[in-house]
Order: C-alpha cells, then structure tokens, then sequence
C-alpha cells in the first residue's frame, strides 16, 4: 500500500514562526515523520518575514473567495528544518508586526477570520489543486486549525481524514456566533451538538467534534482534560469521545536540544560525562544577565511565558523569601507575557541587584544558554499538557522544578519529600503539588537540600541528560494511527468519486455535503 500522504495544518512552526513550545512540537514532530519516510507538507499562514525565510518559493495555486478575500498558496522548503511548505499568504490577513498580537499585545480583532481562512485553504487542498497532491490525512494542530475537520465533512470530502491535536485545551478560538456565515461555517453546524459552546462560535470544539481521531500531547493530560478541573468545559465531548482520544505524548529535537553540539554554546559545549564547561557556561550566563560572577552560587533559571497559567504570579510572591532565605542563590529570567508580571519580576530584579535579573521577550539562542548555564529550572504551571520546556533543561544539567500535572507528571522522575535522601538517585528533577507559595517555597527548599550533596546532584543531573526523550515513540504511534485511518479511508473512496463534481468556482472543491455529522460520540 502506498504511503500515508499528510498535510499538517498549524499556526506556527519553528523556525518559521513560534511562540511557545507549539513551534517546537510542530516541527519536532513533522520531521520525525519525514525521517522515517512519511510524506508530508506542513501549511502555514504566509505571516511577515516567513516566505523570505523558504527556498526556492513558487506559487502553485490562486484561491478565490476565502474568508477574508482572495490568496495565493505558495510552495517551498525550509533549509533549516529540511521540511516542505504550503503558505497561505493574503497580506490583509497576515503580514502584521506578531503572529497572534499587536504591538500592544492584544490579540488581532479579526482572529477567527484568519484561521477560518487557513482551513478553507486547507480543505481545498484536500479537495484537489492542479499541481498539488492531494493528501490522504489533513493533521489539524490546536485551535488555529479547528475548523479543518468540520469543513472536511462539510464539503462531502469522505476518502480524506482527519486528526485533531490538543496541545492546549485552554485556548478554544471563542468568537461570537454571529460571525460563522462570514466565515463560510454551514449552517447545520452551528449548534451546540457541533461548533458551538455557551453561545459562541469554539473552532477547537468544531474539531474535536468533526475529526476521525483526537489526539494529545501526554498520558496524564488525556486523564486530566476528562475532567471538569482541567476540560475547560469541554470535558463531557472529551469524555463521549474517549474511544477516539489517543496519547501520544511528544518528543524533542535531541540534536537541536543536545550541549555536546549546541552553536549557540560556542566552544563551551558539554556532555553528561564531562561537564566541565557548564561552570564556564553559567559564568558566561551571569555576565548575560548582569548578574555577579561567582561559581559557589546555585543559578536558578525560569524560562517561558510570563502568565498565570505558568504561575509567574506565584513565582513573584515566592522568589524574595527564597532569595533572603538562601545568600548563594541566583535568579535569572527570560520570557514575556502579562505586563503586570513582567513590571513585577523586573521590580524583583531592580530589588535584588546582581542576584536576580529579568529580560522581557524570547530570543532562542539565550534560551539555549540559559539551560546551559543553569543549574535549576523553575517551571510551574497551573496545567501543563506536555511541558518541552523541563525536558530541554534536563538535556543541559538544569534540573526541572515543576508542577505535578500534565506531561511534567509523566517526565519528571521524583520519589518525593517523603522519600529518603537516597532514594533521589533516581530522580531528574523535582515535583510540587498545587499554585501555593508554599509548595513552590519548599521544593526549591528541596532542591536546594539537595544541592548540599555534591555527587548525589551529580547522579540526578547524569539521570536528566542521559534520558531519552526524542521523538522515536511518538513516531511509532503516529505512524500506526496515520495508516489506519488511510486504510479507513479507502472504504469510502468510491463513494466519494461517484460525487467528486466540481461546483461552483467561487467556491473551488468538491461540493457534496455530508446530510450528517460524524457518528454519534
């Protein structure tokens, strides 16, 4: 049987555009999948900047009467990450100062109409463009794709399928009802047993209803998000589809992510069995942040989004009492988010001169450097789907402090206070449970019990670097799914053909609906 052909659907892949660990994932995973031979193209909106960023760019299609006005689908390879394109480029739509916020950062008033736009693309794709393969699988990624699925069904599309990625419940492409006429939503669909949710327009209610299968990033967040603490409403769907919900827990990029080979490390790289150079590298991280150069003292990094959902708030109240509480520890933060908590932590820092700094934004070469010249990573989180950021540190022999939920639950090693000292020989890192000062007050205490004990340290950081956490599992499971539901789809495919007329060209796909839903979930 022939390969599985894809087309992955997303709002962001690094290096071409990222915000968070969604870039990372992305790309993490597609080119996991090239490499082990699954034929695949990942479709993006053609934001500022990033078609300069391909190679050998063409447009191989002109597409007319989509949500927010005509476009073109341009073509072309990343040489960075080896993988192949489809840009969505309409200026009007995309080509701004952010990928998802002004310059002030709101998010973009006409959201739902740029994403709704990505998927119309997509699905015509799917439907057959002169020049372009027609993939067997449409791959929707978070809510920016949500709408893939339910236009897939809405366009009679049967021998094509569908996957729809959770990275994370919590961001659902809310809009008001009113607006899914304008955004080409049929109108069938529009009813709570689809895409709608307490009144409004939800895209990642619409695909998670709409897709073959459901997909998320970790064990313990497929549990979680069955239940009301953690579904974001959306748990009972959740729960009616638990037959169609897979965990398939993502990887990382372990030769990006790997101080034996890092650029951004110049000629201080290290390894697990020589780690001579990280002291070299925390000195060079010290000078970074203007913080004092001393070697005796345990740097403390935080690296990520400035929120309440990274509880940055309860890192604000906790760093002093941990700062006059140990002399020898240094904080250093790299991130942005919510300008209350950025002006709070650079408050902290102007409070503590040398021992604690702040730099607002994201710049990917001092993330790398910030791990490798760290020795912990405080990385809370109020719910956490998969977490890359603890796994990253871990590859650089910062030990993760983090949240007992979600992909960190699954990931961090950590016997617990109660254990005996020596059963943290096992350890790669350390847990708390709940958003309370206290409980993120006493695991740095912990981890900073345990930095009094030189080689047992030594044994945790040896247990964090050597640990596999690529993308090789994941891959299996994708593979085995994408095949299966390839094979589903050859059932319908001459039923399919026996509709496959053209309609109208305003419109530039096949036009048999679907009289229903998917099967009842």
């Amino acid at each position: 049987m022939a390969k599985t052909r894809t087309l992955i659907v997303a709002g962001e892949a690094f290096p071409l555009a990222k915000t968070g660990g969604l870039g990372d994932a992305i790309t993490g995973m597609a080119r996991a999948l090239a490499q082990a031979g699954m034929p695949l193209t990942v479709m993006l909106p053609a934001y500022r900047g990033v078609r300069a960023r391909l190679g050998r760019v063409r447009v191989v299609a002109s597409l007319h009467n989509l949500p927010g006005g005509d476009a073109r689908l341009l073509a072309g390879r990343c040489p960075q990450s080896g993988l192949d394109f489809l840009l969505l480029e309409n200026d009007a739509l995309y080509d701004r100062p952010g990928i998802y916020l002004d310059e002030q950062g709101r998010e973009y008033a006409d959201s739902a109409l740029r994403y709704a736009a990505l998927a119309h693309a997509a699905v015509r794709v799917a439907g057959g463009l002169p020049g372009i393969l027609r993939p067997d699988l449409l791959h929707a990624h978070d809510w920016h794709a949500g709408l893939v699925p339910l236009l897939l069904r809405a366009h009679g599309l049967r021998d094509t399928r569908s996957i729809m990625t959770i990275h994370n419940l919590a961001f659902q492409g809310r809009f008001p009802m009113a607006v899914a006429a304008t955004l080409g939503i049929p109108e069938r669909y529009r009813g709570d047993d689809c895409a709608a949710a307490g009144g409004q327009l939800n895209f990642l209610k619409a695909g998670i209803r709409c897709a073959d299968r459901v997909t998320t990033v970790s064990h313990t967040y497929a549990r979680e998000i069955m239940t009301p603490a953690f579904g974001c409403g959306l748990e009972d769907l959740l729960r009616r589809r638990a037959q169609d919900l897979l965990p398939i827990p993502n990887g990382i990029d372990t030769m990006l992510w790997n101080p034996a080979r890092d650029p951004h490390l110049g000629t201080l790289r290290f390894s697990f069995r020589d780690l001579s150079n990280k002291s070299r590298c925390k000195a060079v991280l010290q000078r970074e942040f203007g913080l004092r150069v001393e070697r005796g003292t345990t740097l403390m990094a935080m690296g990520s989004r400035l929120t309440e959902q990274k509880m940055a708030d309860v890192a604000v109240q906790t760093l002093p009492e941990a700062l006059e509480r140990y002399p020898d520890l240094q904080v250093a933060i790299l991130g942005q988010g919510d300008h209350r908590l950025e002006h709070d932590l650079q408050a902290l820092a102007q409070r503590y001169p040398g021992r604690c700094a702040a730099h607002i934004g994201y710049d990917e070469p001092a993330a790398h450097r910030l791990h490798a010249g760290a020795d912990i990573l405080l990385h809370a989180s109020r719910f956490e789907p998969f977490g890359l950021t603890p796994l990253y540190a871990m590859r650089y022999g910062a030990l993760p402090i983090g949240s007992r939920v979600g992909g960190m639950a699954d990931t961090i090693e950590d016997p617990g206070p109660a254990a005996p000292l020596s059963a943290m020989a096992s350890a790669n890192g350390l847990l708390f449970d709940g958003d309370s000062s206290d409980a993120m007050g006493g695991a740095i205490a912990r981890a900073m019990l345990l930095r009094e004990h030189a080689m047992l340290w030594r044994t945790m950081q040896g247990n964090a670097m050597r640990a596999d956490f690529g993308w090789r599992s994941a891959i299996g499971l994708y593979a085995r799914l994408y095949r299966s539901l390839a094979v589903a789809g050859t059932r319908d495919v001459a039923r399919a053909r026996a509709g496959r007329a053209i309609g109208a060209a305003a419109l530039g796909i096949p036009r048999r609906p679907d009289t229903a839903l998917p099967a009842p979930v």
